[in-house]
């Protein structure tokens, strides 16, 4: 990688793609349908790279939370059916159905709309799933407003249910199984209500759909017929609770391996004498003499600002710890300990390097969020490499 022309770049494992895939198509079983979830810019690992990859290893559908990202999808080769899991403007509905794009469905508006606007759907009807609020509090048809709500749908002969589904608020950690149990039983009230009105994909089976990742590893009832796998294809466990949990109170064990390294390179280096004041601010003064390497990467790049002066990046596997303030653009690294070092040698931001280790966990503990986020900041304009 040292002849790139990149100055900082993240890397997409495709072995360990295939193997998280494979991990979990066994898990949910062949009955079940895998849903590669690849949202947010696939959780910051690179929509196309991703995607790609995970239609070659064999996901059956594709999660999206904008129209933007199923379309960018559909223009670069993807046929395999998209849902759009967040909200769709209607005036973009009839988009989404000349693209064979499914949609969430879960408010009386954009029935509506359907309704005004049915001839648009003549010649490509729209393919809906409908979201079921059964706890969560966020998107979603409440129960009680189901069997109107259907009522309502089935006036509309250019939209088809394919799919019906709810979301999980605590799968993660079996600690709160009653909700989740909850909100499972509701689930099935909902689908109950769906056959007794006779709704159906025109022929076809609507497809159930209720766990995440969570949910497929904690609770084997939930997988249905139909797995949304967001967070696990990544090689990424949702928690450390759904860690545990998994392999030792029920018993199993698997492994999942993170498909994603961040790199970038030495920019500079130079010496700093005691007393010396690293970047702005005035925020770190130098104990002794020392050696201090330049990086061209900062918090535009995705690399919080909270890194300042506890954040760590890997210079010949040893960990050098962030100087100063992280800049725009720039962050320095204290590297007196890292031996022999160059301008444009590697430096491991997120992943291995002869030895050390950063992980998006690790990350996510030094500033007090969650690897989710450490991961879907990264910049999507870094380039984003297969390997």
């Amino acid at each position: 990688m040292r002849r790139n022309l990149y100055k900082t770049w993240v890397q997409i494992s495709r072995a360990a793609v295939r193997r998280n895939i494979a991990t979990f198509r066994k898990i949910i079983g062949s009955k079940t349908k895998l849903m590669a979830v690849v949202k947010s810019n696939a959780y910051g690992h690179g929509l196309l790279e991703f995607s790609k990859l995970a239609d070659k290893f064999g996901a059956d559908w594709f999660g999206s939370d904008a129209l933007s990202e199923a379309l960018k999808l559909r223009k670069n080769g993807i046929k395999k059916p998209i849902l759009v899991l967040g909200y769709t403007r209607d005036s973009r509905l009839s988009e989404a159905a000349k693209n064979n794009v499914s949609l969430t469905i879960y408010n009386f508006e954009s029935l509506r709309y359907l309704m005004k606007h049915a001839r648009e759907f003549s010649k490509h009807p729209l393919k809906i799933h409908l979201k079921i609020d059964t706890g969560m509090h966020r998107q979603g048809i409440y129960l009680k407003d189901l069997p109107n709500f259907l009522l309502q749908l089935k006036k509309i002969p250019s939209a088809i249910v394919e799919g019906i589904y709810t979301h999980f608020a605590s799968a993660k950690d079996i600690t709160y199984s009653f909700y989740t149990k909850n909100q499972l039983e509701k689930f099935k009230k909902a689908f109950n209500i769906l056959e007794k009105l006779k709704i159906s994909a025109r022929g076809e089976n609507v497809i159930r759909h209720a766990a995440a990742t969570g949910a497929a590893l904690l609770y084997p009832e939930s997988r249905l017929d139909m797995a949304r796998i967001g967070i696990g294809l990544y090689g990424l466990w949702p928690s450390k609770e759904a860690e545990i949990q998994h392999q030792e109170i029920l018993g199993r064990k698997i492994s999942l391996k993170p498909i994603l390294s961040w790199k970038t390179i030495v920019a500079g280096i130079k010496k700093a004498e005691k007393g010396d004041f690293i970047g702005y601010d005035l925020a770190e003064k130098m104990e002794r003499d020392g050696k201090i390497a330049v990086l061209p990467i900062g918090y535009w790049h995705g690399y919080d600002r909270k890194f300042s002066g506890v954040g760590e990046a890997l210079v010949n596997g040893t960990r050098c710890r962030t100087l100063g303030r992280v800049s725009m653009d720039m962050i320095v690294i204290d590297i007196a300990g890292a031996g022999k070092v160059g301008v444009e040698d590697e430096v491991v931001l997120l992943g291995k390097q002869k030895g050390g280790e950063i992980s998006a966990n690790e990350l996510a503990q030094k500033i007090g969020t969650i690897h989710y986020e450490i991961l879907t900041r990264i910049n999507p304009q870094i380039p984003r490499i297969i390997i």
